[in-house]
């Protein structure tokens, strides 16, 4: 088995390790300290063709799949959680959604100025009432004069303060359940779309999530995404990619993070001699690398299996479970390892520790990824 990548994936690795250093790595305290969105660092990831990983050049793409937006996305998390997780929602959720089930006349509207870095995606799924279960969802998309007349309020928009494109989920009827749940593209602008309020967050501060209202929101049947009948089933099939973002992205946090502690470990000096010689430091860090390296392998064995087309949903949670885990464990003994200094906004392993936990939670939260993992074993049996 070869678990090694391609001469281009490793220069576009060290590319995008560059750019995080150079253009994030000065400002990213500053941007969660301010919460202020990385205009900049993203207009750039735009102009180096990253937004256009994974999808087709006809659409403003520039190559590669999945594996290549997972590297992306652990690099940017290495330096800037916030960074990634703008990214991948913009990249892997949004357009990766328009991507896997637009008309071409539809991708050529959407998907490609997302890949091209001239807007930004946003999706927008959960509510107040609806969480993992999405089926409960109470947003409506009432036909009319050739559309839907949007009404309902969304929760947790990642990128909904920024975007110039919203993916949209409502029900065209409650009593049909999942089978009347469709997506709908909402262009920023649109009469009736507003962002209600900006959540204050723990961590990933950089990255705005948003409480969008929708009232009398009008789309045309043009914006819908696939056919009515469909149901929640087609869009959530292609959401199943971004869990190995997730784990990338985990995977990036954990990194970052142990980077931070063994430098500290190596610098810092107590009993006349640096902290790294005691076994107990030693120990802790020996534990810590061994994690991440088994999150990194889980998520990109995941990304591998979805770009070969071959199943790999019980991989990509398992990957996403695994990986969030990893960067909880790391970044709790990454603060440990800096003591008191760790507890202090002095010092970025405070931050990486803030970011870690949310990657338990969204894009399926670690319970659920265990189910659906437990499925998988039980249909395999």
């Amino acid at each position: 088995m070869d678990f090694s990548l391609t001469e281009a994936q490793k220069m576009l690795r060290g590319m995008v390790c560059d750019f995080a250093l150079k253009e994030l790595g000065p400002v990213a305290a500053r941007l969660d300290e301010e919460a202020r969105y990385p205009a900049e660092a993203m207009k750039k990831m735009g102009e180096l063709g990253l937004m256009g990983l994974g999808f087709p050049e006809a659409y403003g793409g520039t190559g590669g799949g999945t594996i290549e937006q997972d590297i992306v996305i652990e690099e940017v998390s290495r330096v800037c959680a916030a960074a990634g997780v703008i990214y991948l929602v913009s990249c892997q959720v949004s357009g990766g959604i328009i991507n896997a089930l637009g008309t071409p006349e539809q991708k050529q509207r959407f998907l490609t100025p997302i890949a091209r870095g001239e807007w930004i995606g946003a999706f927008s799924l959960t509510e107040a009432g609806a969480g993992s279960d999405a089926t409960s969802l109470q947003t409506a998309a009432t036909r009319r004069n050739g559309g839907y007349v949007i009404n309902g309020t969304k929760m947790f928009s990642t990128n909904g303060a920024e975007a110039g494109v919203v993916v949209v989920f409502a029900t065209i009827d409650r009593k049909l359940r999942h089978r009347g749940i469709i997506p709908l593209v909402v262009e920023k602008g649109t009469p009736g779309l507003s962002v209600d309020r900006v959540e204050r967050k723990m961590g990933m501060r950089a990255s705005s999530t948003a409480e969008l209202h929708f009232e009398d929101c009008f789309v045309p049947e043009a914006n819908r995404l696939g056919e009515e009948g469909q149901g929640i089933r087609p869009a959530l099939e292609a959401l199943d990619a971004s869990r190995t973002g997730v784990a990338a992205q985990a995977v990036g946090i954990a990194q970052g993070a142990f980077d931070k502690a063994l430098v500290y470990a190596k610098e810092r000096r107590q009993f006349g001699q640096p902290i790294i010689n005691f076994q107990a430091l030693q120990w802790l860090l020996a534990d810590m690398a061994t994690h991440i390296e088994a999150a990194r392998l889980l998520t990109y064995r995941a990304a591998w299996l979805h770009d070969r087309g071959l199943p790999f949903v019980k991989e990509a949670s398992m990957a996403k479970v695994y990986a969030a885990e990893t960067a909880g464990f790391v970044t709790t003994r990454a603060v440990q390892i800096h003591g008191g200094y760790g507890y202090t906004k002095d010092y970025p392993v405070e931050r990486y520790f803030r970011d870690a936990k949310v990657t338990e939670i969204y894009e399926g939260t670690s319970e659920m990824q265990r189910l659906t993992i437990a499925k998988c074993l039980m249909r395999e049996g």
